[in-house]
């Protein structure tokens, strides 16, 4: 239907167009008669009617078509306030609905961006993370394409940075900070106020530099995060200090209160005469005091862990020595197999991870033998897996396992793995642990390796 009222409005339109060509021929064959200048003239007047005819019939459409033209350009620029309107209901008017249809879409998905741009824009200026992005300005400088209000704040005092070279301001920050900047990578760094005492740490502000690279446009860009840390860790270390406190008092308070209690009740003794039970009162009190004084030995021996004094190990012939102290089974190990390392400190870390493997086997009902070492090297890295039969560990286990003072043994210190961690991470190595599918405990060490 709508197609028929199309071709009817167009014929209409083209109808004195055509009716002037059938007469053509009429009046060509009237006009020769009478002369050729008569039809010249007369042909000259019957094609401007018709091209005037021709352009009126046709003068719609064709501003319909310059002004979907039009629209297309404002589309294109970002600009969607424009609309396009036509009488009827022929195919003309499905095409200016369709074109209003795909401005409106294209309206709402542009409002859409520009709300999520300003929510990202204002996330980004108001976090407390200050942020650099770094482009090469085309001299092979590095200049500052984009910053947030705190890097403005820390590195120029709220002033500009867009456009700004970055060597000239690495002069005019803090030698720390433009030292972890020229380094390259991440890095944790403090920055000490120049005019503060000497030896007063209050004035003293951490920060962690992270740094992207990643391309943009088709050009490289470098972003640069910063972040003060020195809050997160100042709470961090009054939550270990009085984790420390408690773990202390806990130990102290389960040695001294057996000790005063047999100390009085040996005063008590001594004053009836009744000296047959000294021995053994004074026996544990002895006992007592020894696992006190291990105990703080331990933190000790944690809390001032020296560097490890490296040397060329065999691993053979090492981890032959280790199981004169402790049984395990390993796999026969190549007699060129070596590592730099400290022999003392190393075999402290192997001897801690036995112990609890030997410890876990034995609470699970699984004979000594189950405690396996296996060596393997990869590329760069030496890997030493100590595997047990135990229950494993649950997650909360696993993610604290490692950190000082945390333990699930009712007497334990919760040293010796963060010992061995400590051990393990001087010598430039990894430690981790994951639970074995058919049951029990892998912790899995690796070592650099040339």
């Amino acid at each position: 239907m709508k197609s028929r009222s199309f071709t009817l409005t167009l014929f209409l339109r083209l109808l004195p167009v055509l009716a002037l060509a059938a007469a053509l021929p009429w009046l060509l064959a009237y006009w020769m008669d009478h002369g050729w200048w008569v039809v010249a003239t007369s042909t000259v007047i019957l094609l401007s009617l018709m091209w005037w005819a021709l352009r009126r019939a046709t003068a719609p459409i064709r501003s319909l078509l310059r002004a979907l033209s039009g629209t297309t350009s404002s589309y294109r620029d970002g600009e969607y306030n424009f609309g396009v309107h036509w009488r009827g209901k022929d195919e003309f008017a499905q095409l200016v609905q369709a074109h209003a249809e795909l401005g409106e879409v294209l309206r709402e998905q542009r409002q859409s961006l520009v709300q999520r741009e300003l929510l990202l824009d204002t996330m980004v200026q108001n976090t407390p993370v200050a942020m650099l992005l770094l482009t090469d300005g085309g001299d092979g400088i590095q200049r500052v394409a984009f910053s947030n209000i705190a890097a403005r704040k820390l590195l120029h005092g709220g002033w500009k940075l867009e456009g700004q070279r970055m060597p000239d301001l690495l002069e005019n920050m803090p030698t720390e900070l433009r030292n972890a900047i020229s380094r390259g990578g991440d890095s944790l760094f403090a920055v000490r106020d120049p005019e503060a005492f000497e030896g007063d740490e209050d004035d003293e502000q951490i920060y962690h530099l992270s740094r992207r690279n990643f391309h943009l446009n088709g050009r490289p860009h470098e972003l640069l995060l910063l972040r003060l840390l020195t809050a997160e860790l100042r709470r961090q270390e009054v939550q270990t200090w009085k984790k420390v406190i408690r773990v202390i008092s806990h130990e102290l308070n389960n040695s001294l209160a057996p000790i005063a209690s047999l100390a009085h009740s040996g005063a008590e003794l001594v004053r009836r005469n009744r000296t047959e039970r000294l021995e053994n009162i004074f026996g544990t009190i002895e006992e007592r005091a020894r696992h006190l004084e291990g105990f703080i030995r331990g933190y000790a021996r944690f809390a001032k862990l020296p560097q490890p004094q490296l040397q060329t190990v065999i691993w053979a012939n090492f981890l032959h020595s280790l199981q004169q102290q402790i049984p395990f089974r390993m796999e026969p190990v190549p007699e060129d197999l070596s590592s730099r390392l400290d022999p003392a400190q190393f075999a402290q870390a192997l001897l801690n991870l036995l112990k609890n493997a030997h410890e876990a086997s034995d609470d699970n009902g699984a004979a000594g033998e189950g405690v396996e070492v296996r060596l393997a090297r990869l590329p760069h890295w030496l890997r030493i897996e100590i595997l047990d039969r135990g229950i494993g560990m649950n997650e909360a286990v696993l993610q604290n396992a490692l950190m000082p003072f945390y333990s699930t043994k009712r007497n334990g210190t919760g040293l010796g793995l963060a010992l061995t961690r400590e051990i393990i991470e001087a010598h430039a190595g990894r430690i981790s642990l994951q639970n074995r599918t058919e049951g029990g405990l892998c912790v899995t060490v690796l070592l650099p390796h040339d």
